[in-house]
């Protein structure tokens, strides 16, 4: 069985060849504490975010979409796949995991490690954004260029032309950031501590990166927000506005619109005038952020679509290589195998 995964900051998908998406679980380990001992992974895990006794820890193996605890990593991986593909006689199976375009190559040591300690026979790396474009059904094997800015745990930007990247940037800013932004400004706005699945749901419910068209009755909309209060210590509600979440977002969104500029700077002149002509695509969570594309197209006068499914672009595109593995091979970086 061959598997194509998106190992996300947020959500791990998993893709089997010729059955499509068969798990998206949240990328959360539980831990006993003083063993490493997984006690609960995925979904299960992340009920316990915030809310668990001292002896257990809820740990996010990968932040701003790279590796930051291998153990729990190489943990989390061998659960989902076991659970992607039952059976006690799993064969070893070749798997090709996204990464970030600007990972380093103790980052991509730790992800293979990691992925054949899983049980795989053979790991292909695939950068993000290419699996996105390839997700987003992008041409990009052709000569035309086509500009991707996938935005998930981290945020990734790419010219891409003739099954290449030409040119990109791999910042470190994602959904991660514009919960740590909305957290930030309650605690300073409203002297209010709140937790990140808090802000999560704050983001989701209300955040925005610029009015939407006809979305008045969205502008009226608040969010309650819970929380304990930063000098007394006790338990206080806030009533939160849409304007007022939008503020709070400005600076990662701005950020992401400058990793923008200066990909499209470092364009070579033939393939901007593609990328004017076809347009920007979105993909990742980020892309669900309402006014984002409108934003963005307003800061660089070049058209903006949001990818059909945004959040499954990357597993989409590390599926269709799974599924064509030799029609696919110059995408695909070169197999690291088990020793």
């Amino acid at each position: 069985m061959d598997i194509g995964i998106d190992l996300g900051t947020a959500n791990t998908l998993l893709y089997a060849r010729g059955q499509g998406i068969v798990l998206n679980e949240p990328s959360v380990v539980a831990v006993q504490e003083g063993s490493r001992h997984a006690l609960a992974v995925g979904a299960e895990a992340k009920e316990t975010i915030g809310r668990t006794p001292g002896s257990i820890t809820a740990i996010r193996p990968l932040r701003d979409g790279v590796i930051s605890d291998y153990e729990a990593a190489e943990e989390m991986i061998r659960h989902f796949v076991r659970k992607a593909v039952p059976g006690r006689r799993r064969p070893r199976t070749r798997m090709v995991v996204c990464v970030p375009s600007g990972v380093t190559p103790v980052e991509r040591r730790a992800i293979v490690h990691a992925s054949i300690s899983a049980g795989a026979r053979a790991v292909h790396l695939i950068e993000e954004p290419m699996a996105a474009a390839i997700g987003a059904g992008l041409p990009v094997s052709s000569a035309r260029g086509s500009m991707v800015v996938d935005i998930g745990g981290g945020t990734e930007v790419a010219v891409i032309s003739l099954g290449g990247i030409v040119t990109a940037q791999s910042l470190r800013v994602g959904g991660d950031r514009f919960d740590a932004a909305i957290t930030d400004h309650v605690r300073k706005r409203h002297s209010l501590l709140v937790g990140e699945r808090t802000a999560e749901d704050v983001k989701v419910a209300i955040g925005s990166a610029w009015p939407v068209p006809g979305g008045e009755e969205f502008e009226r909309r608040t969010f309650t927000v819970r929380g304990r209060e930063k000098v007394s210590g006790l338990p206080r509600t806030v009533e939160l506005t849409v304007p007022e979440v939008r503020e709070a977002l400005d600076e990662p969104v701005e950020a992401v619109i400058a990793a923008v500029r200066v990909t499209l700077e470092e364009c070579p002149p033939e393939l901007s005038g593609d990328v004017m002509e076809h347009g920007i695509v979105l993909t990742g969570g980020g892309a669900l952020l309402p006014g984002l594309d409108l934003r963005l197209a307003s800061a660089t006068g070049i058209p903006v679509f949001v990818a059909d499914a945004p959040l499954d672009c990357v597993a989409l595109g590390s599926g269709r290589c799974v599924e064509d593995f030799d029609g696919l091979q110059r995408v695909l970086g070169k197999a690291e195998r088990a020793r």
